[in-house]
């Protein structure tokens, strides 16, 4: 009788951790880890973190969650993955068997998402990636049915960059000479492999294709042969550290071509704001946003009023959105019962800060991927049909001394 009694119990513990647990509840525990410390945190302290309090105080706002006709409370339990995949997992491990959440977040950056793919897979909770591109997406939504690209793809990033160049080379402002360089990491990688394919097809030729350690430091050398390359455009899929250390490297080195593009971090308001101020107008970079849409100046005004910090102009809308796709689903769904949620995710369509949200085989496909500096904001350019999508302006004005 023991013995049944004890594989009841096991089955009933299984249940409640796989498919979701009761459907009366007090509270929904809410837990994730993502990188406080480490390489990876400015970019989550600048687009997962605050977009995280931003939801909460929300949440909370409301006094809760709506499940059935109840509105329940939540509690958050957050760890510092300290930008380490092992830390991460280990984290998330402990969230789930120790903390036992109702929900999980998801950390910052491509490369840990897909670290903790499994993870989420294995334990049957939602995973809203935010901050990855991959073209393994589509893959990743067949293998994980319970994870959620909201970035889409690498190849989508690359042709909304062949996009807005080709515009450029036709307008003759640009050659069709490219120097590209990438962090050695899954989002560099992965957007390279993907721009060498597309850049080639729209009739560009790379003069330089070079990769760097994530740790890279002095971007000089970087900088000095891609000064000596005879392109008129530059391309670097980096993150925030070296997105920013490009970009004074190139002051400093005086680098002024035509279109100078980098990826995460350039849509930052701090890219503006804090570090390159009357240096950013007319640089290209991942990203963007429809500035004049009502649903995002009111999430940037909510945003600023709750975190003392503006949302950057790509991955923080998109981020949040994501939040509004999860919590849409469980209020749908009436309880913490995550295989109808993750259901319900895969099948359903959401209003969200970003606009309508419709997921293609778990991959959501309405982002932008290129923008620019224009007069003092960053402005999405493609997808050009994209709505209050704007035309790229080149050459790119000549840097002004540091200083």
């Amino acid at each position: 009788m023991k013995k049944v009694f004890s594989t009841l119990a096991a089955a009933a513990a299984a249940a409640l951790l796989l498919g979701g647990g009761a459907t009366a509840q007090d509270k929904i525990k809410i837990g994730y880890a993502v990188s406080k410390t480490g390489p990876n945190a400015p970019g989550a302290g600048i687009t997962t973190i605050p977009n995280y309090q931003l939801w909460i105080h929300d949440i909370n706002e409301a006094g809760g969650i709506k499940l059935g006709e109840t509105v329940v409370p939540i509690e958050v339990i957050e760890y510092d993955d300290q930008s380490n995949t092992e830390e991460l997992v280990r984290a998330v491990e402990r969230l789930v068997n120790q903390d036992e959440v109702d929900i999980l977040l998801t950390p910052w950056g491509t490369g840990m998402n897909l670290a903790v793919g499994p993870t989420f897979n294995k334990y049957g909770y939602p995973q809203m990636a935010a901050t990855a591109a991959t073209d393994r997406a589509y893959e990743m939504g067949e293998r994980w049915p319970n994870s959620f690209w909201m970035l889409g793809t690498s190849t989508m990033g690359a042709k909304s960059l062949a996009e807005v160049l080709t515009k450029l080379h036709d307008a003759g402002k640009i050659n069709e000479k490219v120097a590209m360089v990438s962090v050695a990491d899954a989002f560099g990688i992965e957007l390279a492999a993907a721009a060498r394919p597309v850049l080639d097809e729209a009739g560009f030729e790379l003069v330089m294709d070079e990769s760097y350690p994530i740790t890279t430091q002095d971007f000089s050398q970087l900088i000095s042969s891609a000064k000596d390359s005879g392109a008129d455009t530059f391309v670097a899929f980096s993150y925030p550290p070296d997105t920013f250390g490009l970009t004074g490297a190139a002051i400093a080195g005086e680098y002024n071509p035509a279109a100078f593009y980098t990826a995460v971090g350039t849509a930052f308001p701090i890219y503006k704001d804090q570090l390159f101020h009357d240096n950013v107008d007319g640089v290209l970079g991942i990203g963007g946003v429809n500035t004049d849409d009502p649903k995002f100046q009111d999430y940037r005004k909510r945003h600023v009023a709750v975190t003392g910090q503006e949302p950057d102009r790509w991955a923080s809308p998109v981020t949040y959105a994501s939040l509004e796709v999860l919590q849409q689903a469980i209020e749908r769904v009436g309880k913490i019962d995550r295989e109808a949620i993750i259901k319900e995710i895969q099948t359903g369509t959401f209003d969200t800060v970003i606009g309508e949200v419709k997921l293609d085989r778990n991959v959501n496909t309405n982002v932008w991927w290129a923008g620019q500096w224009q007069n003092g904001d960053f402005h999405g350019l493609a997808p050009a049909g994209m709505e209050g999508a704007k035309e790229p302006v080149a050459p790119k004005p000549a840097w002004k001394p540091a200083g």
